[in-house]
Protein backbone atom coordinates (compact mmCIF):
# COMPACT_ATOMS: atom_id res chain seq x y z
CA UNK A 1 0.00 0.00 0.00
CA UNK A 2 1.39 3.39 -1.03
CA UNK A 3 0.96 6.34 1.35
CA UNK A 4 0.58 9.74 -0.33
CA UNK A 5 0.90 12.86 1.81
CA UNK A 6 0.32 16.14 -0.07
CA UNK A 7 0.88 19.44 1.73
CA UNK A 8 -1.35 21.68 -0.38
CA UNK A 9 -4.63 21.42 -2.21
CA UNK A 10 -2.84 21.64 -5.54
CA UNK A 11 -0.64 18.68 -4.61
CA UNK A 12 -3.65 16.72 -3.36
CA UNK A 13 -5.61 17.21 -6.60
CA UNK A 14 -2.55 16.32 -8.67
CA UNK A 15 -2.05 13.14 -6.65
CA UNK A 16 -5.72 12.17 -7.05
CA UNK A 17 -5.49 12.80 -10.81
CA UNK A 18 -2.44 10.55 -11.06
CA UNK A 19 -3.81 7.91 -8.69
CA UNK A 20 -7.65 8.06 -8.87
CA UNK A 21 -7.85 4.77 -6.98
CA UNK A 22 -6.18 6.34 -3.93
CA UNK A 23 -8.54 6.42 -0.93
CA UNK A 24 -8.70 9.84 0.79
CA UNK A 25 -8.26 9.80 4.56
CA UNK A 26 -8.48 12.56 7.16
CA UNK A 27 -9.90 11.49 10.51
CA UNK A 28 -9.85 7.84 9.46
CA UNK A 29 -12.91 6.96 11.54
CA UNK A 30 -14.44 4.99 8.64
CA UNK A 31 -11.44 4.03 6.52
CA UNK A 32 -9.38 2.62 9.41
CA UNK A 33 -12.27 0.42 10.55
CA UNK A 34 -12.41 -1.14 7.10
CA UNK A 35 -8.64 -1.60 7.05
CA UNK A 36 -8.51 -3.09 10.54
CA UNK A 37 -11.22 -5.62 9.70
CA UNK A 38 -9.57 -6.39 6.35
CA UNK A 39 -12.69 -5.32 4.45
CA UNK A 40 -10.65 -3.08 2.20
CA UNK A 41 -7.08 -3.08 0.92
CA UNK A 42 -6.57 -0.02 -1.29
CA UNK A 43 -3.46 0.23 -3.41
CA UNK A 44 -2.89 3.79 -2.18
CA UNK A 45 -4.07 6.06 0.64
CA UNK A 46 -4.21 9.84 0.22
CA UNK A 47 -3.64 11.60 3.55
CA UNK A 48 -5.37 15.00 3.57
CA UNK A 49 -4.55 16.06 7.12
CA UNK A 50 -1.74 18.37 5.98
CA UNK A 51 -3.89 20.32 3.50
CA UNK A 52 -4.76 23.51 5.44
CA UNK A 53 -7.38 24.70 2.95
CA UNK A 54 -9.66 21.80 3.91
CA UNK A 55 -9.72 22.64 7.62
CA UNK A 56 -11.09 26.20 7.29
CA UNK A 57 -14.61 27.61 7.26
CA UNK A 58 -15.85 31.08 6.42
CA UNK A 59 -19.02 33.02 5.75
CA UNK A 60 -20.21 34.37 2.41
CA UNK A 61 -23.24 36.60 2.98
CA UNK A 62 -26.05 34.24 4.06
CA UNK A 63 -24.12 31.02 3.40
CA UNK A 64 -21.26 29.25 5.13
CA UNK A 65 -18.52 27.34 3.37
CA UNK A 66 -17.40 24.57 5.71
CA UNK A 67 -14.18 22.83 4.71
CA UNK A 68 -14.24 19.06 4.33
CA UNK A 69 -11.62 18.73 7.07
CA UNK A 70 -13.65 20.52 9.76
CA UNK A 71 -14.25 18.05 12.60
CA UNK A 72 -17.47 17.29 14.46
CA UNK A 73 -15.98 18.87 17.58
CA UNK A 74 -15.40 22.13 15.72
CA UNK A 75 -18.89 22.01 14.19
CA UNK A 76 -20.28 21.88 17.73
CA UNK A 77 -17.97 24.50 19.23
CA UNK A 78 -17.78 27.00 16.36
CA UNK A 79 -20.91 26.60 14.23
CA UNK A 80 -23.78 25.79 16.61
CA UNK A 81 -25.13 29.33 16.12
CA UNK A 82 -25.42 29.55 12.33
CA UNK A 83 -25.78 25.78 11.73
CA UNK A 84 -27.64 24.39 14.78
CA UNK A 85 -29.02 21.31 13.03
CA UNK A 86 -25.57 20.20 11.90
CA UNK A 87 -24.19 20.81 15.40
CA UNK A 88 -26.99 18.76 16.97
CA UNK A 89 -26.25 15.86 14.64
CA UNK A 90 -22.52 16.15 15.36
CA UNK A 91 -23.18 15.77 19.09
CA UNK A 92 -24.60 12.30 18.48
CA UNK A 93 -21.56 11.05 16.55
CA UNK A 94 -19.43 8.48 18.35
CA UNK A 95 -17.34 9.36 21.39
CA UNK A 96 -15.40 12.58 22.07
CA UNK A 97 -12.34 10.94 20.52
CA UNK A 98 -14.26 10.15 17.33
CA UNK A 99 -15.72 13.66 17.19
CA UNK A 100 -12.21 15.08 17.54
CA UNK A 101 -11.06 13.16 14.47
CA UNK A 102 -14.13 12.63 12.25
CA UNK A 103 -14.88 15.26 9.60
CA UNK A 104 -17.89 16.46 7.66
CA UNK A 105 -16.10 15.61 4.41
CA UNK A 106 -15.41 12.08 5.58
CA UNK A 107 -19.07 11.62 6.49
CA UNK A 108 -20.10 12.76 3.01
CA UNK A 109 -17.40 10.71 1.32
CA UNK A 110 -18.58 7.48 2.96
CA UNK A 111 -22.07 8.19 1.53
CA UNK A 112 -23.64 5.90 4.12
CA UNK A 113 -27.45 6.09 4.34
CA UNK A 114 -26.94 6.23 8.12
CA UNK A 115 -24.51 9.18 8.13
CA UNK A 116 -25.54 11.54 10.91
CA UNK A 117 -24.64 14.75 9.06
CA UNK A 118 -26.60 13.87 5.95
CA UNK A 119 -30.21 14.54 7.10
CA UNK A 120 -29.52 18.09 8.37
CA UNK A 121 -27.47 18.93 5.26
CA UNK A 122 -30.34 17.67 3.12
CA UNK A 123 -32.92 19.61 5.15
CA UNK A 124 -30.84 22.80 4.90
CA UNK A 125 -30.44 22.55 1.13
CA UNK A 126 -26.65 22.29 1.23
CA UNK A 127 -24.30 21.88 -1.71
CA UNK A 128 -21.13 19.80 -1.85
CA UNK A 129 -18.12 21.50 -3.46
CA UNK A 130 -15.85 19.01 -5.20
CA UNK A 131 -12.75 19.47 -7.34
CA UNK A 132 -10.33 17.69 -9.62
CA UNK A 133 -7.20 18.93 -11.31
CA UNK A 134 -9.50 20.12 -14.10
CA UNK A 135 -11.75 22.38 -12.03
CA UNK A 136 -14.43 22.70 -9.38
CA UNK A 137 -18.17 22.11 -9.26
CA UNK A 138 -20.99 22.11 -6.73
CA UNK A 139 -23.48 19.28 -6.31
CA UNK A 140 -26.77 19.71 -4.39
CA UNK A 141 -26.78 17.28 -1.48
CA UNK A 142 -30.07 15.88 -2.78
CA UNK A 143 -28.18 14.78 -5.93
CA UNK A 144 -24.88 13.82 -4.27
CA UNK A 145 -26.00 10.44 -2.90
CA UNK A 146 -26.70 7.96 -5.70
CA UNK A 147 -27.00 4.68 -3.76
CA UNK A 148 -25.88 2.89 -0.59
CA UNK A 149 -22.31 4.15 -0.02
CA UNK A 150 -22.27 5.57 -3.55
CA UNK A 151 -22.07 9.20 -4.61
CA UNK A 152 -21.78 11.48 -7.63
CA UNK A 153 -18.08 11.99 -6.89
CA UNK A 154 -15.86 11.17 -9.88
CA UNK A 155 -12.78 8.96 -9.33
CA UNK A 156 -10.37 11.90 -9.71
CA UNK A 157 -12.36 14.29 -7.48
CA UNK A 158 -12.01 15.26 -3.83
CA UNK A 159 -14.60 16.85 -1.55
CA UNK A 160 -13.43 20.36 -0.72
CA UNK A 161 -16.28 21.81 1.32
CA UNK A 162 -19.99 21.97 1.93
CA UNK A 163 -21.97 25.18 1.35
CA UNK A 164 -24.82 25.61 3.82
CA UNK A 165 -27.36 28.43 4.26
CA UNK A 166 -27.14 30.03 7.70
CA UNK A 167 -30.16 29.30 9.88
CA UNK A 168 -32.95 31.86 9.97
CA UNK A 169 -35.08 29.79 12.35
CA UNK A 170 -35.12 26.62 14.45
CA UNK A 171 -33.39 23.44 13.32
CA UNK A 172 -33.73 20.04 14.99
CA UNK A 173 -32.20 16.59 14.68
CA UNK A 174 -33.04 13.33 16.43
CA UNK A 175 -32.13 9.71 15.93
CA UNK A 176 -33.12 6.32 17.28
CA UNK A 177 -30.49 3.81 18.36
CA UNK A 178 -29.64 1.46 21.17
CA UNK A 179 -28.19 4.55 22.85
CA UNK A 180 -27.94 8.24 21.97
CA UNK A 181 -24.36 8.20 20.65
CA UNK A 182 -21.58 5.77 19.71
CA UNK A 183 -24.09 3.81 17.65
CA UNK A 184 -25.23 3.63 14.03
CA UNK A 185 -28.71 5.12 13.79
CA UNK A 186 -31.68 2.80 13.33
CA UNK A 187 -33.23 5.89 11.77
CA UNK A 188 -32.81 9.65 12.07
CA UNK A 189 -34.67 12.80 11.12
CA UNK A 190 -33.79 16.46 10.64
CA UNK A 191 -36.19 19.39 10.45
CA UNK A 192 -35.46 22.96 9.34
CA UNK A 193 -37.86 25.90 9.67
CA UNK A 194 -36.80 28.83 7.49
CA UNK A 195 -39.12 31.78 8.25
CA UNK A 196 -37.12 34.16 6.07
CA UNK A 197 -38.06 32.18 2.96
CA UNK A 198 -41.16 30.56 4.51
CA UNK A 199 -39.67 27.17 3.79
CA UNK A 200 -39.66 23.79 5.53
CA UNK A 201 -36.80 21.34 5.03
CA UNK A 202 -36.55 17.69 6.06
CA UNK A 203 -34.02 14.89 5.94
CA UNK A 204 -34.46 11.18 6.68
CA UNK A 205 -31.48 9.00 7.56
CA UNK A 206 -30.97 5.24 7.77
CA UNK A 207 -34.40 4.47 6.30
CA UNK A 208 -33.67 4.20 2.59
CA UNK A 209 -30.85 3.47 0.12
CA UNK A 210 -29.79 7.12 0.45
CA UNK A 211 -30.70 10.01 2.77
CA UNK A 212 -34.17 11.12 1.74
CA UNK A 213 -36.29 14.28 1.89
CA UNK A 214 -39.92 14.03 2.97
CA UNK A 215 -41.33 16.17 0.19
CA UNK A 216 -45.04 15.66 0.88
CA UNK A 217 -44.50 16.34 4.58
CA UNK A 218 -42.64 19.55 3.74
CA UNK A 219 -45.44 20.77 1.48
CA UNK A 220 -48.10 19.89 4.04
CA UNK A 221 -46.34 21.73 6.86
CA UNK A 222 -45.69 24.76 4.67
CA UNK A 223 -49.43 24.90 3.90
CA UNK A 224 -50.23 24.67 7.62
CA UNK A 225 -47.81 27.49 8.43
CA UNK A 226 -49.01 29.64 5.53
CA UNK A 227 -52.62 29.22 6.67
CA UNK A 228 -53.65 32.15 8.89
CA UNK A 229 -50.05 33.36 8.45
CA UNK A 230 -48.64 31.30 11.30
CA UNK A 231 -45.15 32.36 10.28
CA UNK A 232 -46.06 35.82 11.58
CA UNK A 233 -48.61 35.01 14.28
CA UNK A 234 -46.68 32.02 15.66
CA UNK A 235 -50.01 30.47 16.58
CA UNK A 236 -50.09 26.83 17.76
CA UNK A 237 -49.98 24.19 15.03
CA UNK A 238 -52.21 21.63 16.73
CA UNK A 239 -51.91 17.93 17.44
CA UNK A 240 -53.78 16.81 14.32
CA UNK A 241 -51.42 18.66 12.02
CA UNK A 242 -48.43 17.29 13.93
CA UNK A 243 -49.76 13.75 13.63
CA UNK A 244 -50.34 14.15 9.90
CA UNK A 245 -46.85 15.54 9.45
CA UNK A 246 -45.47 12.44 11.17
CA UNK A 247 -47.52 10.14 8.96
CA UNK A 248 -46.25 11.83 5.81
CA UNK A 249 -42.63 11.64 6.97
CA UNK A 250 -42.98 7.92 7.70
CA UNK A 251 -44.58 7.39 4.27
CA UNK A 252 -41.60 9.07 2.58
CA UNK A 253 -39.12 6.53 3.96
CA UNK A 254 -37.97 3.41 2.12
CA UNK A 255 -36.79 1.25 5.04
CA UNK A 256 -35.64 -2.35 5.07
CA UNK A 257 -35.30 -5.05 7.71
CA UNK A 258 -31.75 -5.51 9.00
CA UNK A 259 -29.87 -6.37 12.19
CA UNK A 260 -30.57 -2.93 13.69
CA UNK A 261 -34.34 -2.91 13.20
CA UNK A 262 -37.29 -3.81 11.04
CA UNK A 263 -38.78 -1.69 8.29
CA UNK A 264 -42.02 -1.37 10.26
CA UNK A 265 -40.18 -0.16 13.35
CA UNK A 266 -38.21 2.38 11.34
CA UNK A 267 -41.37 3.80 9.77
CA UNK A 268 -43.08 4.05 13.15
CA UNK A 269 -40.02 5.62 14.78
CA UNK A 270 -39.71 8.22 12.02
CA UNK A 271 -43.29 9.30 12.62
CA UNK A 272 -42.48 9.77 16.31
CA UNK A 273 -39.26 11.67 15.58
CA UNK A 274 -41.05 13.94 13.11
CA UNK A 275 -43.74 14.86 15.62
CA UNK A 276 -41.19 15.45 18.38
CA UNK A 277 -38.86 17.61 16.33
CA UNK A 278 -41.81 19.66 15.07
CA UNK A 279 -42.94 20.33 18.64
CA UNK A 280 -39.41 21.27 19.70
CA UNK A 281 -38.82 23.51 16.68
CA UNK A 282 -42.19 25.29 16.88
CA UNK A 283 -41.82 25.85 20.62
CA UNK A 284 -38.44 27.44 19.89
CA UNK A 285 -39.92 29.59 17.18
CA UNK A 286 -42.85 30.74 19.31
CA UNK A 287 -40.42 31.61 22.08
CA UNK A 288 -38.39 33.73 19.69
CA UNK A 289 -35.33 31.47 19.90
CA UNK A 290 -33.36 29.99 17.00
Amino acid sequence: MEFLQPRSLEEALAAKAERPEAVPIAGGTDVMVELNFDRRRPEAVLDLTRVPELAAWDRHDSRLRVGAGVTYTRLIAELAGPLPGLALASRTVGSPQIRNRGTVGGNLGSASPAGDCHPPLLAMGAEVEVASAGGRRRIPVAEFFTGPKESALEPDELILAVWVPAATGPQQFAKIGTRNAMVIAVCSFALVLDPEHRRVGTGIGSAGPTPLPAGEAERFLQEVLDADDRWSSRAPIGDRAGARFGELVAASARPIDDVRGTAAYRAHALGVLARRTLVWAWDQYRGGRR
